[in-house]
């Protein structure tokens, strides 16, 4: 009997709490929208419209367009994929320092010897 009572009493009370959190329903004051007119102005238009067109030529290949925002190169053009270091010639452990388990690191160091 004093189980299920506390049960009954845990059920009320979380009832009771969640009809008691719910927000205030007070108004707040509207947000006044302020817009600027502009006023725009025509500019006199020339007879010769193809005399006064010019051309401008952009440059695709500048240092700013083959990095991404962060800095790193950007690896979809073909000029950064060619800079990319690839693979080095023999493995390397994850500190950098060759792999003597490999026969290609055992060869170069006994060349260097």
């Amino acid at each position: 009997m004093k189980k299920l009572l506390g049960l009954i009493a845990i059920m009320a009370l979380g009832v009771t709490t969640t009809f008691a959190q719910t927000p205030a329903t007070a108004t707040a004051p509207a947000k006044k929208v302020v817009k600027k007119e502009v006023k725009t102005v025509a500019a006199p238009v020339k007879k010769d419209a193809k005399a006064a067109t010019t051309t401008v030529k952009t440059t695709t290949t500048t240092a700013a367009s083959t990095l991404k925002k962060d800095g790193t190169p950007d690896m979809r053009l073909k000029a950064n994929k060619a800079k990319a270091v690839t693979k080095p010639a023999a493995p390397v452990k994850k500190d950098g320092t060759p792999d003597m388990r490999y026969k290609e690191n055992k060869a170069a160091a006994k060349k260097n010897k």
